[in-house]
């Protein structure tokens, strides 16, 4: 017999969550099982992929931590990566049992989502294991804690070994006569290709720069060239709203939307430039559109309220981004 563990939190040295699996591999090993763990946490580059690993197990243990709301992304790829890509003829044979340890609320709720996840994929379901750990050393002060995890490891093994019937759930049925699967009919093999190509950093890399090429030449043919007419646009209210600040320097890139390059504001001391073009590491990086740009030139609004409402994105320095208000007071002489 082989049981496969997939853990999906971070691998916190603390986390109840990775003492549960660890005391139930434990188990298991003793009672003669084969037993392989996934740290989805070190596999996430290679989460598409893990369904296949299934293929090769009697059950499995769905093991996830919450630490402030449901279960983990990484445990939600996982299974989004067994609906897109998994043999579902082998999940249909295929037991499994949840481990929800909580540090705060809502470890029912989590141990329920991944045994209704499990059922809408097709699964076998075994009782689960779930529970409040706020510290781990409480495992150290009550015995009857370890003899319930011992006692849960036993249970799967059981049911695994006897191939344990399991009533019909309604929500299989449901998915039978309502879900449809969008993706494709596809082939084990043919998943187990797809699902490597969505793996592979390379062929995900190359396949975006095809597609910004591509996005890239249909705006030129689409006449976007329109909208770079004005190539002094913005600058000279930024020229007229200038007010130096003494022993600062810095320098600006602003994408603005619809411009093919970003706008450069070089800013030292009494000295001020401005151009469209490229720099290398500026001091303050932003993306902006188009109409958030004329809310802050006509007083409508602040580079630094444009950031905190998420009307704009930046990398950089924020105090620099907060003295580009104060070089350029559009708010005290407005238009």
């Amino acid at each position: 017999m082989k049981i496969n563990i997939y853990y999906g939190g971070r691998g916190l040295m603390d986390d109840p969550t990775l003492y549960v699996i660890n005391k139930m591999q434990g188990v298991l090993e003793e009672l003669h099982v084969t037993v392989e763990r996934f740290n989805l946490y070190e596999l996430k580059n290679n989460i598409p992929t893990l369904p296949q690993t299934i293929k090769t197990a009697d059950g499995i243990i769905l093991a996830s931590t919450v630490e402030w709301y449901g279960i983990g992304g990484y445990m939600h790829q996982f299974l989004d990566a067994c609906w897109l890509y998994g043999d579902k003829e082998k999940i249909a044979k295929t037991y499994m049992c949840p481990v929800v340890m909580s540090t705060t609320y809502g470890e029912r709720e989590g141990k329920l989502t991944l045994s209704e996840s499990w059922e809408i994929l097709g699964g076998l379901p075994c009782s689960g294991i779930c529970g409040y750990i706020a510290d781990t050393s409480i495992f150290d002060d009550n015995d009857n804690y370890i003899k319930i995890i011992e006692k849960k490891a036993e249970n799967m093994y059981r049911t695994i070994n006897q191939k344990m019937a399991c009533f019909p759930a309604s929500n299989q049925a449901v998915k039978q006569m309502v879900s449809i699967d969008k993706n494709i009919n596809l082939t084990p093999q043919e998943s187990e290709q797809l699902s490597q190509y969505v793996s592979d950093d390379m062929y995900v890399k190359r396949q975006k720069k095809d597609i910004q090429e591509l996005t890239s030449m249909f705006r030129d043919l689409m006449g976007s060239s329109e909208q770079e007419e004005n190539k002094e646009e913005f600058i000279e209210e930024f020229k007229e709203r200038f007010t130096p600040q003494a022993g600062f320097k810095a320098v600006y890139k602003i994408q603005i939307e619809g411009k093919k390059k970003p706008l450069i504001i070089e800013i030292d001391g009494a000295e001020h430039n401005y151009y469209y073009g490229g720099v290398e590491n500026p001091d303050v990086d932003m993306q902006i559109s188009r109409d958030t740009m004329n809310d802050i030139i006509y007083a409508r609004m602040t580079f630094q309220r444009a950031f905190m409402g998420g009307a704009m994105k930046m990398k950089g320095d924020f105090k620099v981004l907060r003295t580009l208000d104060q070089i350029f007071n559009f708010m005290e002489r407005p238009f």
